[in-house]
């Protein structure tokens, strides 16, 4: 029996939120239900929901625009001409290392706060995790407030950012539980939009909070202080707890069982951890290839913009025409931008450059969405071909769904792990990220026929989810 079952037969009426702000019964997939009560209760836990991953994601990366104004300037020999904000002299190769030590950080969190959501409930969580985010932003301040400090105590307070990072898995298994299958892929693709739009706002708002008070880089974080505290707070107001996402974690551990998760975490490597490697690196490259600082904090926000604002579309589209087709489109326009971008380092063209990598920005955001969208579809493909239909049976293959959002999410983000580290090698070993830039594209090619091999073939056992 279910716990959805065992309410029904304590005549708990679905969707009355109880003690503790914990729901017992919840039935969204039942339309009259979904129309009368399920749908308001879901949209105000999602909105709160992107409150908190909004502010979150911002702390991720608040060291994607902090690093750009503490480098130094140096002469052809590495020798100092000049340093940087607040006396720091960072090279190229330590900016990229503490950006990737953040993405890394967070993208490794991802799979604890996975399993955060069953142990300690959705909104319950959400509180928890919004309050952790005061380590790294307090942690931001004092730290850039010290240039005599060393560089791997830099990295350390740096990998404390992957707080923020990890908010995106357990904001996203929680939110999967709250909406029928029909309308995942809306809810999921605004959800991590919301979240990933607060790359964008950070990399807007923190040259601005630079300039005031006479702080400088110490802003950087203490901006986000009050509004991480704002965070939990409206959570614990208004946000729910589901008691049939609040059970035992053991479904997460079996959507490991299935090649299905494995081979959507690799895929999503190429769309999600495109998103936040680039959304990283980004101003840097603007700053190291063209020496560009001023584009860099004032234009920098604008890609990881656009790939947030792009990716509820990849899950709506997705939603009409299939994830899988989606994804493929994507995976190709990709390696076109990434083509056109090559020829913009190769002749120096800061337009061509900047064109295609928003073009690339915009469709990491489509494909986020879409490959989003095919997990629950896959795991709900799986259910069926195993001729089980007890509600018992649905419930757990929704919970191992939920799971694989979290593990997949989490292995995903690793490519922003990877991406600076990668541009680190191109630019260290051959003075330039072209044969960087030329990897993604053979990466993103042979991602797109992955994806036609599994999920767009003639025959294939999960063609067009």
């Amino acid at each position: 029996m279910t716990i959805s079952d065992k309410a029904e037969a304590l005549d708990i009426e679905p969707g009355v939120i109880g003690k503790g702000r914990w729901i017992e019964r919840w039935i969204p997939e039942n339309e009259l239900f979904w129309e009368a009560r399920g749908k308001q209760i879901a949209f105000r836990n999602l909105a709160f929901s992107i409150v908190a991953e909004h502010i979150g994601f911002s702390v991720w990366l608040l060291w994607s625009i902090v690093v750009v104004k503490m480098y130094g300037t140096f002469d052809s020999s590495g020798a100092l001409v000049a340093a940087g904000a607040n006396g720091w002299a960072l090279t190229a190769g330590q900016g990229f290392t503490l950006l990737a030590v953040a993405s890394g950080v967070g993208a490794f969190l991802r799979i604890p706060y996975t399993f955060a959501v069953p142990v300690f409930g959705g909104r319950n969580w959400t509180v928890i995790s919004a309050m952790l985010l005061l380590v790294p932003t307090l942690g931001l301040a004092w730290a850039v407030s010290h240039p005599e400090l060393p560089f791997t105590t830099l990295v350390l307070v740096a990998a404390t950012a992957g707080f923020g990072g990890g908010n995106f898995a357990s904001s996203m298994a929680n939110i999967s539980f709250f909406y029928p299958e029909r309308r995942k892929g809306w809810a999921l693709g605004l959800n991590a939009a919301g979240g990933n739009i607060g790359v964008a706002v950070a990399q807007k708002l923190v040259p601005l909070a630079i300039g005031l008070g006479g702080l400088g880089l110490a802003n950087a974080g203490l901006v986000y202080v009050p509004l991480a505290v704002a965070a939990a707070v409206l959570a614990f107001l208004f946000m729910d707890n589901l008691r049939e996402a609040k059970a035992d974690p053991k479904p997460t551990a079996a959507s490991l069982k299935h090649g299905h998760t494995y081979l959507m975490a690799f895929l999503y490597i190429g769309t999600f951890g495109s998103f936040i490697g680039y959304s990283a690196a980004f101003p840097t490259l603007l700053k190291v290839v063209f020496e560009r600082p001023d584009i860099a904090l004032s234009w920098g926000f604008l890609g990881a913009f656009i790939g947030s604002l792009s990716r509820p579309y990849g899950g709506r589209l997705a939603d009409r025409i299939g994830g899988s087709v989606v994804t493929v489109l994507s995976f190709v326009a990709m390696a076109v931008a990434g083509y056109t971008a090559v020829l913009g380092v190769q002749h120096h063209s800061l337009l061509v450059f900047f064109v295609s990598f928003m073009a690339l920005f915009a469709f990491t955001g489509i494909g986020n969405g879409s490959t989003y969208r095919m997990i629950p579809s896959i795991f709900t493909r799986i259910h069926a071909d195993q001729g089980e239909d007890s509600d018992e049976s649905r419930l757990d293959f929704k919970r191992r769904a939920a799971g694989a959002v979290g593990i997949i999410s989490a292995v995903g983000a690793f490519g922003g792990f990877a991406i600076p580290f990668v541009y680190k090698w191109a630019n260290e070993t051959y003075g330039t990220i072209v044969p960087a830039l030329q990897i993604y594209v053979a990466v993103f090619l042979a991602m797109a026929a992955l994806t036609v091999a599994f999920y767009l073939r003639p025959g294939a056992r999960m063609r067009n989810v």
